[in-house]
């Protein structure tokens, strides 16, 4: 499958501009005047919003709390730590930031493995990586084309090729990787800012992409898979139009793609009447999350593809 009805997402405690990944994160605001307080309660209401939206079209959303102990002002984006397949794995990924790497919490796995029954031999950990500070971020660093078997990335400082050829070859994946910069020519840090694969269609930030073979290669891939691709522009992706995803809702019979208000926004009429062609589209506001977290919707939320009962496996 493609796509899931059935999404994790983790409440903030401590959100706030990260210092440490902010180096590498241009979408970053690290001149915002707003204070940690307010920060903290704006993304509460932001975070609400969307799983309000998201549970009233009947997609299934588990919401876990993040703790204020240890400071860890991502937790709000657990797509990139860890995530969930079909197949019954459970991947863990090597995170560029040290105090990123706080988020990843045993007591999500075991409330998951409770609920899907997941095998614990079928968990792939990736994250001894992190001591030769070669990283690969989950499904930031990754786009998956899960029925096709493709695994695009923009390589960067936080998406590193030989972790990336790993996970393909555990995973059975084909790589599609790429360079990607934005106007300042700064690598691109997350491939999920340029890009978004559904079903029937894929957006992508092409003119993001430096070499043109690569940026050829791309598209050949994605038509070759049926993909109508939906070119999105350098202003638009800094609007976070690229960042979306692709879910349906628990009968399997509807589905939705997810993004922020902002992103919406940016998009022409011609892109949004392309879109829904292919599913509905729902937005939320999320400004301050984009602001400080460099981070919109599609960061939020880490699909869970796993099967409810164990046999299946």
């Amino acid at each position: 499958m493609q796509t899931t009805s059935s999404i994790l997402m983790v409440r903030p405690a401590s959100f706030g501009l990260n210092v440490e990944t902010a180096m590498t994160n241009a979408f970053q605001d690290i001149e915002s005047k707003i204070n940690d307080e307010d920060a903290q309660k704006a993304a509460e209401k932001e975070f609400d919003q969307l799983v309000e939206l998201l549970t009233a079209n009947d997609i299934e959303v588990m919401v876990v709390k993040d703790r204020p102990e240890p400071h860890t002002p991502d937790a709000l984006f657990p797509n990139n730590w860890v995530s969930f397949h079909e197949s019954g794995k459970v991947v863990l990924y090597p995170m560029m930031a040290p105090n990123r790497r706080k988020e990843r919490r045993d007591d999500i796995l075991q409330r998951l493995e409770k609920r899907y029954k997941f095998l614990k031999k079928s968990m792939i950990d990736l994250t001894s990586f992190e001591r030769t500070n070669k990283f690969l971020e989950g499904t930031g660093s990754m786009v998956l084309d899960r029925v096709n078997k493709h695994v695009y990335a923009c390589l960067s400082p936080r998406t590193n090729l030989d972790v990336l050829n790993k996970f393909a070859r555990l995973m059975g994946y084909t790589p599609v990787f790429f360079h990607a910069q934005d106007h300042y020519e700064l690598d691109i840090y997350h491939t999920n800012v340029m890009m978004c694969i559904g079903k029937t269609f894929a957006v992508v930030c092409e003119e993001s992409i430096t070499d043109e073979a690569k940026r050829t290669n791309v598209r050949v891939n994605l038509e070759q898979t049926n993909h109508e691709v939906i070119p999105i522009t350098l202003d638009q992706m800094n609007n976070f139009a690229g960042n979306m995803l692709e879910v349906s809702n628990q009968k399997g019979d509807t589905p939705f793609i997810v993004m922020s208000t902002r992103a919406h926004e940016s998009l022409t009429s011609e892109q949004i009447e392309k879109l829904e062609k292919h599913a509905k589209i729902l937005h939320s506001p999320i400004p301050t999350i984009e602001q400080l977290g460099g981070g919109s919707v599609r960061c939020m939320m880490a699909e869970v593809f796993l099967p409810r009962d164990s046999k299946q496996l």
